[in-house]
């Protein structure tokens, strides 16, 4: 597909017509392939900056170990997450801590989803900062960011860092529980919309009704054509 271009008269037509596409993004800090995903997220953001909208919604992969379980990848305990793990990481060439699935096994995605909507109280950019942070902590460094203690530690780096970002105002919202209404609603449009895989990607123009879904991993050159088609039809207007 032809490449967008930055014309002044595009650039003014992109201009007025900014975020009339939406993408939803499903995902979970625990997904391995999620993480390979994100420097193609990352890139599509910057190529598409002011073109569209987006939001997370953070899907509670692993609510625990008694109740998990993958029949795709034959995964129902932590030891077997590791293979995945070092299987994507091999088919993408994205680092991944896989040792950390028989070093020091997150328990729960849950904790760190909590966390990443209760930054979300603050901005959504706080929310966007947190759950990368904790990807890197967890994926790089081999942190256990199902401990409270660690997403405490990352989410205070994250102030110390210059972010705008309250630690304290998180800290307080962590221990009353704010965040939980926001991923307990996140579970709920999963599920309302029988979301199963990471990442998943929904794009679609405002204004039109259908849209186009996106399972799994992706390389950056499908999601840019998918992108354009949906804002294609904003530039003939």
């Amino acid at each position: 597909m032809k490449v967008l271009k930055e014309s002044p008269q595009v650039k003014k037509a992109n201009d007025q017509k900014a975020g009339q596409v939406k993408i939803t993004f499903y995902t979970d800090p625990l997904c391995c392939w999620s993480w390979a995903f994100e420097q193609h997220w990352q890139k599509l953001l910057r190529a598409f900056d002011g073109h569209i909208q987006y939001q997370y919604v953070l899907c509670g992969m692993i609510p625990d170990w008694k109740t998990y379980e993958d029949p795709m990848n034959a995964v129902s305990n932590p030891l077997q997450m590791g293979p995945v793990w070092m299987h994507a990481s091999e088919v993408t060439r994205v680092k991944m801590k896989y040792s950390i699935w028989h070093e020091d096994p997150p328990a729960s995605s849950y904790p760190p989803c909590i966390a990443a909507k209760t930054a979300g109280l603050q901005s959504q950019a706080a929310e966007e900062q947190l759950l990368l942070n904790m990807r890197k902590a967890l994926m790089e460094e081999g942190l256990n960011i199902s401990k409270p203690e660690v997403l405490l530690t990352i989410a205070k780096k994250m102030e110390d860092a210059g972010a705008h970002f309250s630690f304290s105002r998180f800290k307080r919202d962590w221990k009353n529980g704010s965040g939980l209404e926001p991923f307990r609603n996140d579970l709920r449009q999963a599920r309302f919309h029988n979301i199963g895989r990471y990442p998943t990607l929904t794009i679609h123009n405002l204004k039109k009704a259908e849209g186009v879904i996106l399972v799994g991993y992706r390389p950056y050159e499908i999601l840019q054509q998918v992108v354009e088609r949906a804002i294609e039809p904003d530039l003939a207007e």
